[in-house]
């Protein structure tokens, strides 16, 4: 392979990777443009066996990249005796479950003293005759049990971040004692407000991404890996 600092691009056989910043790829794996696996490697659910252009990031990577970050998050933390962990809801379930599990495991192994607490939230954006966004935190009827609180909100993934970006500005006002975020992956798109969670699995291409909990019409949420659909399948489970 060869890098191009002045252009930032990477070639990596046959594929090209454009505009990845040093701060993403010092925080995470970059899947490249254009790269993925024949889905015929795979065990695919049946219903979905010819709806997907390729499998993006095997299960098995899931794991290990979710293991590693579990033991970075904590490692930022040290001094912490309790985390408060928002699971954002729909597509966060899977990421979050395996997250925690890994977290769990690190404190026993490392035998720290903490507790980790887990609710789930949704965030809700709303937009007004101005074009003004808002965004909404449901799930969590009083938002002041996050003050002084170590906070982790896990998310599926961040696309444009401006929802995150705001769901954060919103949890600050609660004077938490910090508050970070870690999504599974963070889509390399023009519409990008800039925002970089603190801890991130995968960069991964502006491509339409389901699976482990990532949906499209609540289909793909079952699917093991995450896949990219094909047009089969948007028109298959259109609503």
């Amino acid at each position: 392979y060869y890098i191009t600092n002045n252009l930032r691009r990477l070639s990596w056989t046959g594929v090209v990777m454009t505009d990845v910043s040093e701060e993403i790829r010092n925080k995470c794996l970059v899947i490249p443009d254009g790269s993925g696996y024949d889905i015929n490697m795979f065990s695919i659910p049946v219903k979905y066996a010819n709806y997907l252009n390729k499998v993006l990031i095997p299960n098995g990577l899931i794991k290990d990249r979710t293991s590693k970050l579990a033991s970075d998050i904590l490692t930022s933390i040290p001094n912490t005796k309790s985390l408060v962990v928002l699971c954002v809801l729909k597509g966060g379930y899977k990421f979050c479950s395996e997250l925690v599990d890994a977290m769990e495991r690190y404190v026993c192994s490392c035998e720290i003293n903490m507790s980790i607490k887990v609710e789930f939230i949704r965030l809700k954006s709303y937009s007004n005759t101005a074009s003004t966004g808002e965004v909404h935190v449901i799930g969590l009827s009083d938002l002041t049990c996050l003050t002084g609180k170590d906070v982790l909100i896990v998310e599926d993934i961040i696309d444009t971040g401006k929802t995150m970006t705001k769901a954060l500005k919103l949890i600050e006002e609660y004077k938490p004692n910090s508050v970070q975020c870690a999504s599974l992956l963070l889509k390399r798109t023009p519409l990008s407000c800039g925002y970089v969670p603190e801890f991130i699995g995968f960069s991964c291409a502006d491509e339409f991404v389901v699976g482990y909990g990532l949906d499209y019409n609540e289909f793909y949420r079952d699917l093991p890996h995450i896949g990219v659909i094909n047009e089969d399948g948007i028109k298959a489970f259109a609503e």
